[in-house]
């Protein structure tokens, strides 16, 4: 097997293609998460009155619509806690919306139940069509990409963009921040936004047509972001997020039940990153969480390396995820392990907007500018 070499600092390891060390073995993405916290996160004071600011902003604005705000909700720790807090802290009137991908477990369920119902929060679910996005999957898996989660976390994104755009909701706010998830190599994960990699990776290996399934493009980012002037606020980036203690809060105020995992509320998901990417491309997302912990100050590198000599999942809930979602793909064993074995590829295999979106930086960070920050 070959070596691995681990960060000094965090647990990040050269199972990343793109990692480096200095000569104090401290990794790139240490000094990456330097830069985004010093850019996008905010303490003390400053957290505060800009937290004020923005809740009295969207008070005021949204003061004549049923929802001032839009939230999205999983059933996890993340999203809960952005609930508890926009809801029984803040006292915004959001609307809450959930994605029905087909693969909920029934404690995700039963979570996002208590969360809307104790918390009084008015809940749509988009449901999507199964055989279309059992299609979309399949596609995604034979593609041979690692991110196969794609199509989902396009899809949520769609789904609160245009229902804010429909209610006339100028903000939603996120349960994405710096402390749990800013350490994320881009050649594990290509990210979520490019609808044009979902087609061009459907229309090789797909056979449902796409038709009504949630769908940004170029022009929408344009549309919403900048005409519509939808914001994106990532909400824990302005308050002392620390996770067990956001575990605490919401199991006891919300009744919140833990899934053992990050992102397990979902049945697919927890394959994904327990069977999925460990099995076909070696990566290990604890390692990219826990990292952000550790540089947070939430846990220790010691304890993060103790908990990475453990697998993902204990070897019977893999089986029974890797067989579980076999048969609702509707693959035969011979199938997924042709999958499994097939050459590894990358977003830059298929057609993609990777290209556009780098060539008009400037346009993108002005969008992103709509979406991230808040002035």
């Amino acid at each position: 097997m070959k070596d691995v070499t681990i960060c000094s600092k965090c647990v990040m390891d050269t199972t990343v293609l793109n990692i480096s060390f200095d000569e104090n073995g401290v990794c790139n993405f240490c000094k990456d998460y330097i830069h985004r916290i010093t850019k996008d996160l905010y303490t003390g004071d400053e957290a505060k009155n800009r937290l004020e600011s923005l809740v009295k902003r969207i008070k005021e604005r949204g003061k004549n619509n049923e929802y001032d705000c839009l939230i999205g909700v999983s059933g996890g720790v993340d999203s809960t806690y952005v609930a508890y807090l926009v809801k029984k802290v803040y006292g915004l009137r959001p609307l809450a919306i959930h994605l029905d991908n087909g693969w909920n477990s029934e404690l995700s369920v039963a979570n996002v139940e208590q969360i809307v119902k104790r918390l009084g929060i008015d809940l749509y679910t988009h449901v999507l069509d199964w055989e279309q996005f059992r299609d979309i999957q399949v596609a995604f898996l034979r593609s041979g990409i690692s991110n196969i989660e794609i199509p989902t976390d396009h899809a949520i994104w769609a789904v609160l963009v245009k229902t804010a755009a429909r209610y006339g909701i100028r903000y939603i706010i996120a349960g994405n921040n710096i402390v749990t998830e800013s350490i994320m190599p881009a050649s594990w994960l290509y990210g979520s936004k490019d609808a044009r990699l979902i087609e061009g990776i459907h229309a090789t290996f797909g056979k449902e047509k796409l038709k009504g399934f949630p769908r940004l493009a170029l022009y929408d980012y344009i549309n919403y972001f900048l005409v519509k002037g939808i914001r994106w606020i990532p909400i824990l980036n302005y308050v002392q997020y620390i996770k067990k203690e956001a575990k605490q809060i919401i199991t006891d105020e919300l009744g919140w039940r833990d899934y053992g995992g990050k992102h397990y509320e979902s049945i697919f998901t927890r394959f994904f990153h327990a069977y999925y990417l460990p099995e076909k491309f070696g990566y290990d997302l604890r390692r990219s969480y826990l990292s952000a912990l550790i540089l947070s100050g939430q846990i220790t590198r010691e304890d993060a390396l103790t908990e990475l000599e453990s697998p993902p999942s204990p070897a019977e809930q893999l089986k029974s995820d890797r067989e579980y979602v076999i048969k609702k793909l509707r693959l035969s064993d011979i199938e997924f392990e042709e999958i499994m074995n097939s050459p590894k590829k990358t977003f830059r295999d298929y057609p993609n907007n990777d290209g556009i979106w780098r060539r008009f930086n400037g346009l993108v960070s002005a969008a992103r500018q709509r979406i991230i920050r808040v002035n």
